[in-house]
C-alpha cells in the first residue's frame, strides 16, 4: 500500500487536495470543482492502473467472515472499522476497472442533471431559489436598507452599543426580505461601517457586528440555504428511513415509524424561524454586553430624532402594548370559543374513512420487536388495543358516498355548530383595530374622530353578523349586508393609514414587512409551497421597488398602489365566492364575482408590467436581471459540478469507505457531532454550496438513517454551515466586507472582530443541541 494508507483512504485525501487547489487557483468555483472532479479521476485511474492503490476489503469467503454472519451480525454492518481483525483481500480500487466506472459516471451525471436541474421532482422548488434572488436584488437595489439603517440607527443609537445592535436589528430584517449574505454585508459595510468608527466604535466590534449580522440571510427564512438543503435532505430521508425500515425487519418506513418519512422546504422554513431569532438575539445581547463593559469603545450616539410626535409612556403601553394584545387575546379566546369561526356549510360527497390504529401492528415478529424498541411497549400496546377495537366494531369503515337524507344531516349538524361571527370578518375586524390603535399611538394629539368613527364601524359590523348574517346566507347577500359598516370601518383604516404614513419609522418598515408577512406567512401557514410564494415576493418586491422610484421623481405612484389593492380583491373574493364557472349552474353573484376578480387580476398584471416599466426606464431592470442570471446561474453549475465530484467519489468507494466509518460508531449522537465537527472544520475552505453538495449527500444516509428529527438535523446543518461565511481565510463575509471598508479598517480588525461571533454561532449550536425543542416547537403547533 502506498504511504501504508488504504486506497480509498489516499483516493479521499487526492479529491479534496485537487479541489482545494483548484478553488485556490482563482477560477469560478463551479468550474473549479467540475475540473477537480475530471483531475482527480483521472489521477486516481492513473495510479490505480500502475497498481500502487490497493484496497484492502474484507474477504467475504474467509470462515471468520461466515462465522460473523451465521452469528446473527447484518452483513451490510460489518466493516473494516468494526470489525479491523476480519481476513483482507487485496483489490483495485476500480474493482472492474476505471474505464467501466467512467462510463458509469458520465451516465449518472446525465441522468442527475435531467432529475435534479432540467425535469426532476426538485425543480420546482429549485425555481424558488431564483425567485428569492430576483426578490432580493431588487430589494437591495431599491435602497430599502439605507432608508432601515438610518432609522433604526436613530431610534436605537442612544442605547449603549446603540448603533450595533440597529445592525442587529437591520440585518435580520434584510435577511427575511433579501437573504443575499453578499448585499446584505456590502450595503451595512459602506452605510454604517463609516459611521461607527466617526463615533467611536471598536473597529472589531463594528466590524464582527456587519459581518455577522448580514449572514443571517442563511439560516432566517426564507434562506436559499434552507431551499437547497430541504431539496436534498428530503430524498436522503425518505431513501435512509426506507433502508432502516428493511433492515428492521419491516416493509416500508411508513409501517416502522408510524408516519409518513417525508420532510419539505416548508416544514423546514418553520424550523427555521426561532433559531434564526435565537441568533439575531445572541449577537444583539452580545453587542450590548460589550458596550456595558466598554463604554468607551460602544458609545451611545445621537444622530437626530425621527419624525415621529412624543409620546407619554402610559400612551405608549396603552395604544401600542395593552389594547392590541387585548385585541390578539380577545380574538384568541373568542375562536377557542366557537363565537368567531367558521361558518361553512359545505359538506363532502362522501364519508370519512375510519381511523386506523396508531401503529401498524400486522407484521412480523422481526418488525414487531424493532417497533417496540423504537416506539416503547405502552405504544404498542394502545395500538394493538385500537387494532382489536376497530375489528370488534366490524373493521375500519370505509369511505362511502352519501345519500340525499345523510348529506342534509350533515349540513344540519355543520349549521347548528357554525359560529356566529365568521373568520374572515373577524380576522379583518382584529387587523383594522391594530391599524386603528397604532395610528392613534402615533399621533396622539390628532383628531381621534375619524378612528372613533372607524371603531364604531368595526362594532357595527360585529353586530350584523351575529344579527343578519346566517350561514345560509349567499355570498352577494352577505356583500350587501356589510356594505355600510365595512364601509365605516375602512374610512377610519384609510386615515389610520395615512397617520401612520406620516410616521418615518412606520412608513420604512411597513412595506418590506407587508412583503415579509405575505411570502412567509403564504408558506409558515401552508398556504402554499415556497415556489409560489417566492415568484409573489419577487413581483411584489418589483412593484416596491417601483413605488420608491416614482415617489423619488415626484411622480404618482397611484397605479403601484390600485394594482396592490386589485390582489386584495382578488384574495377576498377568491375566499368568499365560488369562483367555478365551469359549473353546470352557476349563480349571477358567482358570475359577477369572476368578472370582478378577473378584471382585477388583469389589472395587477398591468400594475405588474408597469412597475417593471418604471425600472427598466430608470437603469435599475436590467443589472437586477443580470445579477440574478449570474447568482443563479452559479448554483445550478455548482450544482452540476458537484454531482459530477460525487460520482468521482462514489467510484472508487470513497462514499462507502467514509459511511462505513461513521457507522462503526454505536452511538448516533457521537456520529452526529463527528459530522458536525468535521463540516465546521470545512467551512474553513469550502463554501456553503459545496458542502451542501459535496459532503451533505455522502454523510446524509447516515445521520439522516437514525432516529434524530430530520427538521432538527437539517437546522443545525444549516446553522453549521452560516459559520463558513465567517471563519477564516475563505469567509466570503470577511472578503464582501474587506473590499468595502475604510482604509484604517485593517484585515487584522476584521478577523479578529469576527472572533466573538464565530463563538456565538457555537453557542447558537449548543443551545439547539441540548433543546432541540426550539427547532420543532413551531412545526409542531402549525401541523
Amino acid at each position: 500500500m502506498l504511504f501504508g494508507l488504504d486506497g480509498v483512504e489516499i483516493g479521499l485525501i487526492i479529491v479534496f487536495l485537487t479541489l482545494f487547489s483548484a478553488i485556490l487557483s482563482g477560477f469560478p468555483v463551479a468550474f473549479a470543482i467540475g475540473g477537480a472532479a475530471i483531475i482527480s479521476f483521472f489521477i486516481i485511474a492513473a495510479l490505480d492502473s500502475a497498481g500502487l492503490l490497493v484496497h484492502q476489503a474484507i474477504d467475504t469467503s474467509s470462515n471468520a467472515y461466515s462465522a460473523l454472519v451465521a452469528g446473527g451480525a447484518d452483513p451490510g454492518a460489518i466493516s473494516v472499522f468494526r470489525y479491523p481483525d476480519l481476513p483482507r483481500l487485496a483489490q483495485p480500487v476500480f474493482e472492474q476497472g476505471w474505464q467501466v466506472a467512467m462510463d458509469r459516471n458520465l451516465s449518472f451525471i446525465v441522468n442527475r442533471i435531467n432529475e435534479r436541474v432540467l425535469a426532476g421532482q426538485s425543480i420546482e422548488t429549485l425555481l424558488a431559489v431564483l425567485m428569492f434572488v430576483l426578490m432580493g436584488i431588487v430589494l437591495e437595489r431599491s435602497k430599502i436598507a439605507n432608508d432601515l439603517l438610518t432609522t433604526m440607527a436613530r431610534v436605537f443609537g442612544p442605547l449603549p452599543g446603540g448603533l450595533a445592535v440597529s445592525i442587529v436589528v437591520v440585518g435580520a430584517f434584510l435577511a427575511a426580505s433579501t437573504g443575499i449574505v453578499g448585499a446584505t454585508v456590502v450595503t451595512m459595510g459602506l452605510l454604517a461601517l463609516p459611521t461607527m468608527l466617526r463615533n467611536n466604535y471598536s473597529p472589531e466590534l463594528a466590524t464582527g457586528v456587519i459581518a455577522a449580522s448580514g449572514t443571517l440571510g442563511q439560516i432566517i427564512p426564507p434562506s436559499i440555504v434552507i431551499v437547497l438543503l430541504g431539496t436534498l435532505a428530503g430524498d436522503l430521508y425518505s431513501t435512509a428511513q426506507e433502508a432502516r425500515a428493511q433492515a428492521a425487519g419491516c416493509t416500508d418506513a411508513l409501517t416502522y415509524l408510524g408516519e409518513p418519512a417525508v420532510v419539505s422546504v416548508g416544514t423546514l422554513f418553520q424550523a427555521a424561524l426561532l433559531p434564526g431569532i435565537l441568533l439575531a438575539l445572541l449577537y444583539a445581547g452580545y453587542a450590548f454586553g460589550y458596550a456595558m463593559f466598554n463604554p468607551s469603545k460602544a458609545p451611545p450616539v445621537e444622530l437626530g430624532e425621527t419624525n415621529a410626535e412624543p409620546v407619554t409612556r402610559g400612551e405608549a403601553l396603552t395604544w401600542f402594548l395593552f389594547i392590541p394584545a387585548a385585541v390578539i387575546a380577545g380574538g384568541l379566546a373568542l375562536g377557542q370559543t366557537n363565537i368567531i369561526g367558521s361558518q361553512s356549510l359545505a359538506v363532502g360527497s362522501f364519508s370519512e374513512a375510519g381511523e386506523g390504529a396508531s401503529l401498524r401492528t400486522n407484521v412480523g415478529p422481526e418488525c414487531r420487536d424493532a417497533m417496540i424498541e423504537l416506539h416503547g411497549q405502552s405504544a404498542w400496546d394502545r395500538a394493538v388495543a385500537e387494532t382489536e377495537a376497530i375489528a370488534a366494531a366490524g373493521g375500519q369503515a370505509q369511505s362511502e358516498r352519501l345519500t340525499e337524507e345523510q348529506l342534509e344531516e350533515a349540513r344540519a349538524a355543520k349549521l347548528a355548530s357554525a359560529a356566529p361571527i365568521g373568520t374572515g370578518i373577524g380576522v379583518l375586524i382584529a387587523l383594522i383595530a391594530l391599524a386603528l390603535s397604532v395610528a392613534r399611538g402615533v399621533e396622539p394629539t390628532a383628531d381621534p374622530r375619524h378612528l372613533i368613527a372607524g371603531a364604531a364601524g368595526l362594532l357595527l359590523l360585529a353586530l350584523v353578523d351575529v344579527l343578519l348574517i346566517a350561514p345560509t346566507t349567499s355570498a352577494g347577500a352577505t356583500a350587501l349586508i356589510i356594505a355600510a359598516p365595512l364601509a365605516l370601518a375602512l374610512y377610519g383604516a384609510a386615515h389610520a393609514t395615512r397617520r401612520m404614513a406620516r410616521n418615518e419609522l412606520i412608513a420604512v418598515v411597513f412595506p418590506p414587512l407587508i412583503l415579509i408577512v405575505a411570502v412567509l406567512g403564504s408558506i409558515l401557514g401552508g398556504i402554499t409551497n415556497p415556489t409560489p410564494a417566492a415568484a409573489l415576493g419577487a413581483a411584489g418586491a418589483i412593484m416596491l421597488a417601483a413605488y420608491r422610484k416614482l415617489r423619488e421623481e415626484g411622480r404618482s405612484p397611484r397605479i403601484i398602489i390600485t394594482s396592490t389593492l386589485a390582489v386584495v380583491i382578488m384574495l377576498v373574493l377568491g375566499i368568499n365566492f365560488d369562483l367555478r364557472v365551469t359549473l353546470e349552474t352557476v349563480p349571477l353573484e358567482s358570475w359577477i364575482a369572476f368578472l370582478v376578480s378577473y378584471a382585477a387580476y388583469l389589472y395587477a398584471l398591468f400594475g405588474l408590467i408597469y412597475s417593471c416599466w418604471v425600472l427598466y426606464r430608470a437603469g435599475v431592470l436590467g443589472p437586477v436581471v443580470r445579477e440574478t442570471a449570474k447568482v443563479t446561474s452559479m448554483v445550478f453549475t455548482i450544482l452540476i459540478a458537484s454531482q459530477l465530484l460525487n460520482l468521482v467519489v462514489i467510484s472508487f468507494g470513497g462514499e462507502h469507505y467514509i459511511q462505513d466509518f461513521l457507522t462503526s460508531f454505536d452511538n448516533e449522537l457521537k456520529v452526529f457531532l463527528i459530522v458536525m465537527l468535521v463540516l465546521f472544520v470545512l467551512g474553513f475552505v469550502l463554501d456553503f454550496l459545496e458542502i451542501i453538495y459535496i459532503v451533505v449527500p455522502i454523510v446524509g444516509p447516515v445521520i439522516y438513517g437514525g432516529s434524530f428529527d430530520p427538521k432538527w438535523v437539517t437546522i443545525m446543518i444549516a446553522v453549521n454551515l452560516q459559520t463558513s461565511f465567517l471563519t477564516p481565510p475563505f469567509g466570503f463575509a470577511l472578503f464582501y466586507l474587506r473590499g468595502v471598508a475604510p482604509p484604517e479598517v485593517t484585515t487584522g480588525h476584521i478577523y479578529r472582530g469576527i472572533i466573538p461571533f464565530v463563538g456565538i454561532q457555537v453557542l447558537g449550536l449548543a443551545i439547539l443541541w441540548f433543546f432541540p425543542g426550539i427547532v420543532t416547537i413551531v412545526p409542531d403547533l402549525l401541523h
